[in-house]
């Protein structure tokens, strides 16, 4: 193979690089490599090329044979040339070159035209103006040393801003040194438990049968065994724990309001797990989703109120301000927090420092309680309008778990909870039926439903989406 550099700067201003390798005279292989530099549009229209005495010289051929090249290359139009100007390439549209495409390549799914998939908050609702300004005062305010390497416990203003929103609005106990900054419930899950087993605390985990796949998925990643209880009205059958197939180390529960299904956790349960946790010298880890967003009840204080040593409270703003603020946190146990500020490293790489000023910001200045008990107000007005259409064109569907958070489950005739999902895609809603949130392994099975996210749509667009979905339940049996 033999390939050369056009050294003629001095006379086109550029390197030109010629590849003549291949079979054949070396003036074809001259005519085929001018030929793919064109087509590539390596040589773009209008590039002048060496003059054919300087190109021969550099590249060993012959002059004639550069020439006739060159020659040729005119007559087919794949160059032009001028007295005066040269020989350049032809002034036309290069072909684009050619992309090999993998066959089944996968393509992203069209959204839906009705978005009613749980766990995601109006995104047009984003306090903009609220957030710039606090951002300005944050950053007008803080010192130079938060502007170098992080801390990775977070930066102290955010955790006593936050010890004193959770402590008056969840009842959480707890002072800045045991919180903890993270960028959300998944990034606390695998500091808490690591990958390959490694994390501060080890399985198995028990777990509520019905719950967010994705959060198995990540366990599953960290080699933890994932030991599913029962559900029933009252929540998570906590006392499932003294009979698991497996010693159980630690529980996840989302006690203010079970996730999918809806309603708190027993009273009697939650002290009967905080029980179960000290004698075994266990951990509740409490997953407090969307605790701000109540309806129809009084406030349910956190589990980690009743033990603080044995509970770790997680919490974020996914769904009270956006998933695009990568911002959460876990009050942690005091013999925890070492071990969890280790796991995460000695500099922060997770959640951005003038963020978390600026939340620091929104919550004292009272402008984060303000944006809450809006959307409160918002989101309920939307739950009353799902529900109120349901009853007028669907009543034979029960709505349950719509006392809190930002989706409804709507429990549906036996055995029509499959062609439902597939009628709401014909219709273009975005939904999940239940049993798609069900444990492999649990023995609970919950009868059929629909969870319907009534928080995204655009307020313009949410009665055309209930419109949708309606169309798209079954008939009564």
């Amino acid at each position: 193979m033999t390939e050369s550099w056009v050294n003629s700067a001095e006379r086109i201003g550029r390197d030109l690089h010629i590849d003549l390798s291949g079979g054949g005279s070396r003036r074809a292989a001259l005519l085929h490599a001018l030929r793919e530099a064109v087509r590539s549009g390596r040589l773009a229209p209008g590039t002048r090329l060496p003059p054919y005495r300087s190109l021969a010289a550099d590249l060993g051929l012959a002059r004639n044979t550069v020439a006739d090249a060159y020659a040729e290359l005119v007559a087919e139009g794949w160059l032009t040339a001028r007295q005066g100007s040269g020989t350049r390439v032809a002034e036309r549209a290069a072909p684009p070159p050619r992309v090999r495409v993998p066959k089944r390549a996968p393509v992203a799914p069209e959204p839906p035209a009705h978005n009613l998939v749980q766990g995601q908050p109006d995104a047009g609702s984003f306090p903009r103006t609220a957030w710039l300004a606090a951002a300005r005062r944050a950053l007008t305010a803080a010192p130079n040393e938060a502007f170098g390497p992080g801390d990775p416990h977070g930066r102290i203003e955010l955790r006593r801003a936050l010890a004193a929103y959770l402590a008056r609005s969840r009842g959480v106990r707890a002072d800045p040194e045991r919180i903890v900054v993270c960028s959300g419930f998944a990034h606390a899950l695998r500091l808490l438990f690591g990958t390959g087993g490694g994390g501060v605390l080890r399985g198995p985990l028990g777990v509520e049968a019905y719950g967010l796949g994705f959060h198995r998925s990540l366990l599953t990643t960290a080699k933890v065994r994932t030991v599913p209880l029962g559900l029933d009205e009252h929540g998570a059958r906590v006392e499932d724990l003294a009979d698991a197939p497996v010693p159980v180390r630690a529980v996840l529960l989302t006690p203010a309001h079970q996730f999918p299904t809806g309603g708190p956790l027993h009273p009697s349960r939650r002290a009967a797990v905080v029980d179960w946790a000290r004698a075994r010298s266990g951990i509740v880890l409490e997953d407090d989703y969307d605790g701000e967003f109540r309806y129809d009840r009084e406030p349910v204080g956190a589990l980690q109120g009743l033990d603080p040593e044995r509970v770790v409270h997680i919490g974020s703003v996914s769904k009270s301000l956006s998933p695009a603020v990568r911002l959460g946190w876990m009050v942690l146990p005091e013999h925890l927090v070492d071990a969890v500020v280790t796991a995460k490293g000695e500099r922060e790489a997770w959640a951005s420092v003038p963020d978390q000023l600026t939340l620091a910001d929104l919550i004292e200045s009272g402008h984060y309680d303000r944006h809450v008990r809006r959307m409160r107000q918002r989101y309920r007005r939307r739950r009353d309008q799902l529900v109120a259409a349901l009853a007028a064109r669907a009543p034979h569907v029960t709505v349950t778990g719509i006392a809190a958070g930002l989706h409804a489950v709507l429990r549906l005739p036996p055995g029509t909870e499959a062609s439902a999902v597939k009628a709401a895609a014909w219709h273009g809603v975005g939904l999940e039926g239940l049993a798609a949130y069900r444990h492999p392994e649990a023995r609970t099975t919950a009868p059929d439903g629909l969870v319907v996210g009534y928080a995204t749509p655009a307020e313009h667009a949410y009665t055309a989406a209930l419109d949708a979905l309606c169309r798209a339940l079954p008939p009564p049996p």
